[in-house]
């Protein structure tokens, strides 16, 4: 399509008077307006700002690109103006804005709008061309600039795939083109002279949300920038749009936006960017850049005799290293607590009806509390091993942290033993280096195993036990001694970081001091288990509240979105909040906060017990007081939407 099919010269600006940021998006619009291209400008301009709040769209080079896709627009157009004394756009280089193109998209326009910005993109890499640009006086002048430059590319275009074409042919014929990259086996893979191409996976503990946003950041930042990408995402239900042998192999780098583990070993020798899935939504331009620029260190799977030059990303924190080797624990460990926990859970209330005698509690308790729930540590420590010290740490770790439930040393001990046993097997990488290559098959399978389950369980056995069998002990005891105030207030802060990341790591923290405190009580103390999920539940309840009772405060599209949050809020899933909270997180955050720590509370105040780890509405009967038990999500919630839906702007005031 050409790019003057939609920049119609009536919408043009030859000369925009705006000073400001917020004068030029006015004065766009209003030339949307007059020209009947939109519907509602009110709606569109909350769009703009929207995608303005994500990240400016003043891309630098005295270019801005503001654009929204929107049922307000009535047909796809993009608005040229210019700037002579040009203003602050809030650019990424942090220079004037001369050149602006503001793109509107209809809600039916497929992906017209992602390739309207691909297009402009290519066309303005060329400094020529943009000081032409600024030499135009009519927008005919305008028109006949651009139709001259993408005829010019598409010519180029059509030279570069035709001249692609006869080296495949030549390639096909002689079996040995001399661009062509090949496996050991032969097999064609790549091409050296193959377009910018990147791969990425993405990956979260709970796989609900964050896996999806990171995939769609990269998928729409890559498409920006003009590079193609194929994105993996690792989420609730498993991998979905695996990467191929051939596309890694093409690929110039990966990108491994992930707070859990997932499969490297077919990364081998490849650039590998390694950043926490957060990264991959809010600094996908990066990642990219540098994934298409190998700036990334060469990985080297467990297997490889290739010197290993660096596993991840150097600039990873070591918080942040810290916190995906617990998130890989804890989302091994989720299954457990899930499907454990909930049939543990019923077990109790077939107890109440039926007697301690009852066989299908008998079973339940079997298969819940003996079965599934005597995996909880043992997996959590493995896991958070293998995160640190790859497979052969797996074993080590889930023995100590067997040791740990069959110990006094109990959850905390699970966790010392993890990352115990993840460094105990790095260090016999390095102590064993030296050793002669001819026995380097036999390290995996006998000496790492060996020599790491006797150091991690000897120091189990002598250190962990007492240490933290006493820390443990004292640690339920406080908490079954506290008073009511001192619970109302732990309470009040577990069930407020419930809603501070919406499954993030202080959300994942609250969650997992409640199952440790769940875990070492017993199984019987679902005190805290009670503020975590009442906290939990509120703020998506709150958005689907605040949709349905202030709809003139939201946009359609929010409010589709919010009633899926009744559901999402019933059933325990705090990440149908993010969305929000993305948009406008200073007023979704703080009033979620506020309604979750009140919710957290009064399951303190109200001394209510879940005895089950999940499940939301579904657990509640299972609570000692199951009715308070929603009465203090429902008041929670409801403390919330008024704060979010009083505070929250209308659209025509949205800045």
């Amino acid at each position: 399509m050409k790019i003057t099919d939609l920049m119609i010269q009536e919408t043009m600006i030859m000369d925009l008077q705006a000073t400001t940021k917020d004068e030029a998006i006015d004065e766009l619009i209003a030339s949307l307006n007059q020209s009947g291209r939109i519907n509602d400008p009110a709606l569109f301009k909350e769009m703009i700002y929207k995608r303005e709040a994500e990240s400016s769209t003043g891309i630098g080079g005295g270019i801005a690109m503001p654009h929204a896709k929107t049922k307000a627009v009535n047909e796809p157009t993009v608005v040229f103006a210019k700037s002579k004394q040009g203003l602050d756009f809030e650019a990424l280089d942090d220079e004037p804005a001369h050149i602006f193109f503001m793109i509107a998209a209809p809600e039916g326009a497929g992906n017209t709008h992602l390739r309207t910005l691909a297009a402009l993109s290519r066309l303005l890499v060329d400094s020529d061309f943009i000081a032409e640009l600024m030499n135009t006086n009519t927008p005919q002048e305008v028109s006949a600039l651009f139709d001259a430059k993408q005829a010019e590319a598409a010519e180029k275009e059509a030279a570069k795939e035709k001249a692609k074409a006869e080296r495949v042919a030549q390639a096909s014929s002689t079996e040995s083109g001399a661009n062509n990259v090949k496996n050991n086996s032969g097999v064609i893979v790549g091409n050296a002279n193959t377009e910018e191409f990147v791969v990425a996976v993405t990956a979260c503990p709970t796989g609900i949300a964050h896996t999806f946003m990171a995939e769609d950041a990269l998928k729409k930042k890559a498409q920006e920038m003009g590079i193609n990408i194929r994105v993996e995402t690792n989420g609730s239900e498993g991998a979905q749009n695996v990467l191929t042998a051939d596309e890694i192999a093409r690929a110039k780098g990966v990108i491994i936006a992930a707070d859990k583990n997932v499969e490297m070993a077919r990364f081998d020798g490849k650039p590998v960017l390694q950043r926490p899935v957060s990264d991959g939504i809010r600094k996908s331009e990066e990642l990219i850049r540098k994934a298409v620029n190998g700036d990334a260190p060469i990985y080297r799977s467990q297997g490889s005799s290739a010197k290993d030059e660096g596993a991840g990303d150097s600039k990873i924190s070591v918080g942040s290293k810290i916190y995906k080797d617990l998130m890989n624990g804890i989302s091994h460990m989720l299954p457990f607590v899930v499907g454990g926990g909930i049939l543990l859970a019923i077990s109790f209330l077939v107890e109440q009806l039926g007697g301690s005698d009852n066989p299908i509690f008998k079973l339940l308790q079997t298969i819940g509390g003996e079965g599934a729930f005597h995996f909880l540590i043992p997996v959590l420590a493995g896991f958070i091993a293998m995160s640190i010290g790859d497979r052969p740490a797996l074993m080590p770790g889930m023995v100590g942290g067997l040791m740990a439930v069959n110990s006094n040393a109990g959850f905390l001990g699970g966790l010392a033993a993890g990352f115990l046993a993840g460094y105990v097997v790095i260090g016999l990488r390095k102590a064993l280096k030296g050793l002669p290559k001819a026995i380097d098959g036999l390290k995996p399978i006998l000496l790492y195993p060996v020599l790491g389950l006797l150091i991690v369980g000897t120091i189990a056995y002598y250190i962990f036990d007492p240490v933290f069998g006493a820390l443990n002990t004292w640690l339920v005891d406080a908490l079954g001694n506290l008073g009511t105030g001192n619970k109302v207030l732990l309470g009040l802060l577990l069930g407020g970081m419930m809603a501070i990341d919406m499954g993030g790591p202080f959300n994942k923290a609250a969650y997992t001091f409640a199952i440790g405190v769940f875990t070492s009580s017993g199984n019987t103390d679902g005190a805290w288990m009670a503020a975590v999920m009442a906290g939990g539940m509120a703020p998506p309840l709150a958005i689907a509240l605040a949709t349905t009772f202030f709809k003139s405060k939201f946009t359609e599209q929010e409010r589709k979105s919010g009633l899926t949050n009744y559901v999402l809020g019933l059933s325990f899933i705090t990440e149908g909040a993010i969305p929000f909270a993305a948009a406008d997180p200073l007023r979704v955050l703080t009033s979620c906060i506020i309604g979750s720590a009140v919710a957290g509370g009064l399951t303190q105040l109200w001394s209510i017990n879940v005895p089950a780890p999940h499940g939301g509405i579904f657990a509640a009967a299972l609570a000692n007081h199951a009715l308070l038990f929603l009465l203090a999500v429902a008041i929670g919630s409801v403390i919330s939407g008024l704060i979010l839906g009083l505070w929250k702007k209308s659209p025509t005031l949205v800045k």
